[in-house]
C-alpha cells in the first residue's frame, strides 16, 4: 500500500516540478500580469526566460549529465558473467498496442545491448523488468514488448526471463532479486541508460545484489564543444532528465531505498 501512495505521488510530484513546463508556465503567468500591470509578472517572465537562455546559452545541459554519465565507466574486460539485467524505460507500450509492432524511444540501446550480450555470452541468463509506470494502466506492459522484441530478434523464449510488474527503479530491483534468486559470487551485468545507472546501482544495492554496471545510451560527448552539438530542444531534454535523477537520487536515500546519496563504483 505505502509502495502505491509514494508512486502515485512522485508522478504528481514530477509533473508539477518539471523545469521545462515550470519554466514555461512561469512565462505564461508572467506575461499575463504584465498584461494587468502587474509589476511582479516581470519576476515571474524573468525566471521562466532565464530557464531557456541558459540551456540554450550555456552547456549547462552537459554540465547536470556529465557526472551521472561518467560516474560508472563500463570495466575494461569481463571474463565471465552468469547473467544480464536489462531495465525498462526504452520502449512505448501504447504506441506498440496502437501499431501492432514494437515501438522503442530514445533509450533503445538498452534493447539492442540486451540482444548483442545475449550473443556474446551465451550461457548467461537473461533478465528483463518493467511493467507499466503509468498510474492509469496499460493494455501492455514493458515486458510484453521485450517479449516481442527480443523474440524478433531471435533470443529463444528460454533465455530471458520476463519480470513484468516493477513501475520504478526500486521495483526493477526487490522484484527481480525475488524473482532471479542471485547466488553470491555470480556476476550480473546491470544495462541501463549512463545518466540513470547510479540511482539504479545504489538501488540494486540496497536490494542485496552486487552489479556490475553497463551503461548504454549515453547523450553527452567528453568536450565543451560536444555539449552545443545537440539541438536546443534535446539539450531542454536532457537538463530535465538529468535534474529528475538528481531529485531522484536525494529521494530514494531519504526513503532507505538506495545505498548511498550518490553511488559510486
Amino acid at each position: 500500500m505505502w509502495d502505491d501512495v509514494l508512486f502515485v505521488l512522485s508522478k504528481l510530484a514530477w509533473l508539477l516540478l518539471r523545469p521545462n513546463h515550470l519554466a514555461l508556465l512561469l512565462l505564461a503567468v508572467g506575461f499575463i500580469l504584465l498584461l494587468l500591470r502587474r509589476p511582479i509578472g516581470r519576476w515571474a517572465a524573468v525566471i521562466g526566460l532565464s530557464w531557456f537562455l541558459a540551456v540554450a546559452l550555456t552547456p549547462l545541459a552537459a554540465v547536470l549529465t556529465w557526472p551521472l554519465e561518467n560516474r560508472f565507466p563500463r570495466p575494461a574486460a569481463v571474463e565471465r558473467v552468469d547473467g544480464v539485467i536489462v531495465l525498462g524505460g526504452a520502449v512505448d507500450q501504447e504506441l506498440t498496442a496502437a501499431r501492432g509492432i514494437p515501438s522503442l524511444n530514445g533509450a533503445a540501446e538498452r534493447m539492442t545491448e540486451a540482444v548483442a550480450l545475449a550473443r556474446r555470452f551465451p550461457r548467461a541468463r537473461i533478465v528483463f523488468t518493467g511493467g507499466s509506470a503509468n498510474p492509469l494502466g496499460s493494455s501492455m506492459t514493458e515486458a510484453d514488448v521485450a517479449r516481442q522484441l527480443f523474440t524478433a530478434l531471435g533470443l529463444p523464449p528460454e533465455r530471458v526471463i520476463y519480470e513484468n510488474a516493477a513501475r520504478n527503479t526500486h521495483e526493477n530491483a526487490t522484484l527481480s532479486y525475488a524473482l532471479v534468486n542471485p547466488r553470491p559470487g555470480e556476476v550480473w551485468l546491470l544495462v541501463t541508460s549512463a545518466s540513470h545507472m547510479p540511482r539504479a546501482v545504489g538501488v540494486f544495492r540496497a536490494a542485496g545484489w552486487a552489479v556490475t554496471a553497463w551503461p548504454v545510451n549515453y547523450t553527452t560527448g567528453t568536450t565543451w564543444a560536444s555539449a552545443y552539438d545537440p539541438p536546443f530542444s534535446q539539450r531542454l531534454g536532457m537538463a530535465e532528465w538529468a535534474l529528475r535523477e538528481y531529485l531522484g537520487l536525494f529521494a530514494y536515500w531519504v526513503l532507505g531505498r538506495s545505498s548511498a546519496l550518490f553511488p559510486a563504483p
